[in-house]
């Protein structure tokens, strides 16, 4: 590679909010923004959960602030989006990675837990974006990935509301791509297959469940939070300047449909097992 291969992948003087921050794969996006040069907003609903991850970042000599947000609240939306703007000036990036999840089976699924579910990752996600849009817009130029999930491209049991507001992420960024695109905005989606987070940690203690899943996953092993970091560096940075309204799924393969090969008994025909 040669240096100007490698500038393409350089952040550096470039600013990043990464939304849903005070734990989880928000945080490792916002680590691996702030190592490829970026300075990074930090958001939480409370904004004192964000205190040691901001500390984190500064020591990897970046700058960094930490605001608070709710993304099911408009007027908090808009205050953090004027104070990412009035803290550095501009905003070249955002990571649209708040989220929100109840496992349920459908029968089960409440009016409320319907509502929280899409106001959180597809009502809020559309108004974030709105809000960074507005001031990426004049200066023509702006890195938006909205985190997505397998779920954006497949079903599964008990992820009904969850799976919605997925598949309607991966439409959304789409659509935004068309309406952004002419002022140098690329928009893209970043599907995660299954990693482990504090949302899902109960289904790994289950190692039967955990054995199936790797059964049906070409790599053979569930996510590790790192594995994201080159994709959600590609989608903020200049590599990815001509890639727009796309879903990129880092899931290890799970998506192809994988199917286990397994002997009905000794001597018999191998019978795929989806």
């Amino acid at each position: 590679m040669n240096q100007d291969q490698g500038k393409i992948f350089d952040l550096t003087g470039q600013v990043a909010i990464v939304t849903g921050t005070s734990r989880g794969l928000g945080q490792y996006f916002a680590r691996a923004l702030a190592t490829a040069g970026a300075d990074l907003v930090l958001t939480s609903r409370k904004r004192e959960t964000l205190a040691e991850f901001e500390a984190a970042i500064k020591a990897l000599g970046r700058r960094a602030v930490s605001l608070e947000l709710d993304v099911r609240n408009q007027e908090s939306i808009e205050r953090m989006a004027a104070g990412a703007e009035a803290a550095f000036g501009q905003i070249h990036i955002l990571v649209n990675n708040a989220g929100y999840n109840v496992r349920k089976p459908a029968l089960d699924v409440t009016w409320d837990d319907w509502n929280k579910i899409l106001d959180t990752n597809l009502r809020g996600s559309f108004f974030v974006a709105q809000a960074v849009a507005r001031r990426m817009i004049p200066r023509r130029y702006g890195r938006i990935v909205n985190i997505g999930s397998v779920t954006s491209v497949a079903g599964y049991a008990g992820l009904a509301p969850y799976g919605a507001s997925r598949g309607g992420i991966r439409q959304l960024t789409m659509s935004l791509a068309d309406d952004w695109g002419p002022y140098g905005i690329t928009v893209n989606c970043l599907a995660p297959g299954w990693f482990r987070t504090e949302q899902n940690k109960v289904l790994y203690e289950n190692q039967e469940w955990v054995e199936y899943l790797i059964d049906r996953i070409p790599m053979k092993r569930p996510g590790e939070p790192h594995d994201l970091d080159g994709a959600v560096v590609f989608l903020a940075s200049e590599a990815s300047r001509y890639v727009t309204g796309q879903t990129l799924l880092v899931d290890g393969g799970i998506s192809t449909g994988a199917t286990r090969a397994m002997p009905r008994s000794r001597g018999q025909r191998l019978e795929l097992i989806s």
